[in-house]
């Protein structure tokens, strides 16, 4: 029997998969209409716009089916709940796949109504892997320990004020903070 969190998870997933078929159907064929109706000759005479269109399809037709497999529960023949599924609200991987998702869908859909100039969409996601690459490994083997992880040895130098009610207590000789060697290590009783 699966527990309250996996039940959750499942029906959590079950509505994000959803939402997400949703969303692929209308990112895949909204555009595709658009051109055909109204943009028939600028699309069919590009090439280039084809090209684009088809490895946008197949990106976000990939993208969409590991999401929908990672987050889709299992049920037994009794319709029992056997595995939830990846939780697809997990901050990470999935959450960013899930926005190269939606970028493709924002180019797809973008270009349809904009013009071909809106693929340049897809520029954001190498810049966001770079931004994220230079802050978190890059910038500190070239430079050593970045500002923000400065700032925070910082303040783990200074004292918190928890810190100094337990130096405090320590210092009247309270029997709930325990004192040894130089180093005060408090424990209170619970």
């Amino acid at each position: 029997m699966a527990n309250t969190s996996s039940k959750r998870i499942a029906s959590q997933n079950e509505v994000a998969i959803k939402n997400m078929c949703y969303g692929h159907l209308l990112g895949n064929i909204v555009p595709l209409l658009i051109r055909v109706l109204f943009r028939r000759e600028a699309f069919l005479l590009s090439k280039k716009a084809i090209a684009l269109y088809c490895v946008s399809l197949a990106l976000s037709h990939f993208l969409y089916r590991q999401l929908k497999r990672m987050g889709t529960p299992r049920r037994d023949s009794t319709g029992n709940l056997v595995s939830s599924g990846d939780d697809l609200n997990q901050p990470g991987m999935t959450d960013w796949t899930f926005d190269v998702l939606y970028i493709s869908w924002l180019a797809q859909v973008g270009s349809a109504i904009l013009g071909e100039w809106f693929w340049w969409i897809y520029i954001v996601i190498p810049t966001f892997v770079f931004y994220k690459s230079w802050t978190i490994f890059i910038s500190p083997m070239l430079f050593g320990r970045s500002s923000s992880l400065g700032q925070e040895e910082q303040k783990q130098e200074g004292s918190s004020k928890r810190q100094e009610k337990l130096k405090k207590r320590s210092e009247r000789g309270d029997p709930r903070v325990k004192q040894e060697g130089t180093w005060n290590t408090q424990t209170t009783r619970k």
